[in-house]
């Protein structure tokens, strides 16, 4: 019995030791066939490189290829993945700096055309009227298709007070808008904190995830404390730094992964968790966001939705959740590379599907008749003092209503946004809820 056990060990180290043979010499022919694959294909992109070079039609230098080739295969990756020129490279440096002359918009490629993600608030384009959702056909009498991103911003970038033209396409007009814009240096604040209705419920707005965003909300929480409810306008807010987002999910969630990066290179994934200190608990939040909310947004967003801390309302996010790093080839040039994507609490991916609001709600007017009567009164009351000059010959003041911009938000603001009297409303309730 022991001699038949013994045969059998023994059988069973040969089998071992020759599938572990097996197992090398394919592991070896499978690198060799690695190998020679890629030096095949080194080989092609080679020639092509050499057959350019001496028929094309154009006198092109070795550099000038290689740089057009490059910039070819990082725009096929992906619509974020890009080719850093000397140009290039050195616009993003200065508007990383956070001070530069442009039009105050974020743009981004959905559906292969360049799409406005959002106006940035204050700024030339919020104030000629760009929107959310806008397709940027042409940037002066240039056409945008088969433009990359870096190219678009490079175009729309220049100096202060000079004029630019942008030809848009907008959900809901026949035909092609042409909008003029002046440039100028955008600088942005990125929170503003005001009160809401017998000052029972804070609103904060975030228009960009800068490095001062945590610290601006801490600041109006504490400017304006002792609130039955937050509101958190994210609403064409295109993004920002990673470390902001987080920073301010952690103020309102005190435990679990808040999120993840996950990409091919190990080392790169990521979980970033929520901690217990300075969290806000036993307040109503609600959280509003629309097609202009991106990437940050989409993730304080979707991680207080997973965390169910927030109610979300408003319209589906724009979809833009991976990580781009920026990878220096030389002094002067770099490449952006997607290298990994964020995945919300539950698992979920942001990239090309975005955060579903709780409650969907479209922008416009509160309907009823209130608005209608308020406007009513106004224009009847213009008309009255129109006509009080022709009798007597004298101006009659105009009425002055004075608003505290800094600080409240009055009833006339809330009754133009339904997005935000929604908000408002469900405030209320889960307040009372939570009695």
């Amino acid at each position: 019995m022991k001699k038949t056990n013994l045969i059998t060990f023994g059988f069973a180290s040969t089998l071992i030791g020759g599938a572990l043979l097996l197992s090398t010499t394919l592991f070896a022919q499978t690198k060799q066939t690695t190998k020679e694959s890629r030096l095949q294909a080194l080989s092609k992109f080679s020639k092509v490189l050499g057959s350019i070079e001496k028929y094309y039609v154009d006198d092109l230098t070795m550099n000038k290829i290689i740089n057009k080739a490059i910039a070819g295969l990082l725009s096929n990756l992906d619509a974020h993945s890009s080719f850093l020129d000397k140009k290039s490279f050195k616009e993003m440096q200065i508007q990383t700096n956070g001070e530069f002359g442009g039009l105050g918009i974020t743009v981004g490629m959905r559906n292969g055309v360049l799409t406005v993600i959002s106006p940035i608030d204050d700024t030339p384009a919020y104030k000629a009227g760009v929107k959310a959702g806008d397709i940027i056909l042409k940037v002066n009498d240039k056409s945008t298709l088969n433009m990359t991103i870096d190219e678009a911003v490079s175009l729309m970038r220049g100096k202060p007070k000079t004029k630019i033209v942008l030809t848009v396409v907008r959900k809901g007009e026949n035909k092609p808008i042409k909008i003029k814009i002046t440039r100028d240096i955008i600088k942005i604040k990125s929170v503003y904190a005001k009160e809401i209705e017998n000052k029972d419920i804070l609103y904060i707005r975030v228009t960009s995830f800068d490095k001062k965003v945590v610290d601006g909300v801490k600041k109006a929480l504490k400017t304006f404390p002792h609130k039955k409810g937050i509101i958190l306008d994210l609403r064409n807010n295109p993004g920002g730094l990673l470390s902001q987002a987080v920073g301010l999910v952690n103020l309102f969630v005190n435990k679990g992964i808040i999120v993840s990066q996950k990409g091919r290179v190990k080392s790169e994934n990521t979980e970033y968790k929520a901690t217990k200190d300075g969290t806000i608990k036993n307040i109503p939040i609600v959280v509003l966001v629309n097609g202009g909310s991106a990437s940050a947004s989409e993730i304080v967003s979707g991680s207080l939705q997973d965390h169910k801390r927030a109610v979300i309302v408003g319209e589906k996010t724009f979809g833009k959740g991976s990580v781009q790093v920026i990878l220096p080839i030389d002094k002067t040039e770099a490449i952006r590379l997607t290298i990994a994507r964020y995945y919300l609490p539950s698992g979920r991916t942001i990239q090309s599907v975005g955060v579903t609001p709780d409650v969907l709600v479209y922008p416009g007017k509160v309907p009823g008749k209130t608005d209608e009567f308020v406007l009513k009164e106004r224009e009847l009351k213009k008309h009255l003092r129109s006509e009080l000059e022709k009798t007597d010959g004298k101006k009659v003041k105009k009425e002055t209503i004075k608003v505290n911009k800094k600080k409240t938000i009055t009833k006339d603001e809330i009754y133009k946004d339904l997005q935000l009297k929604t908000a408002i409303d469900i405030v209320k309730v889960l307040e009372i809820e939570g009695k």
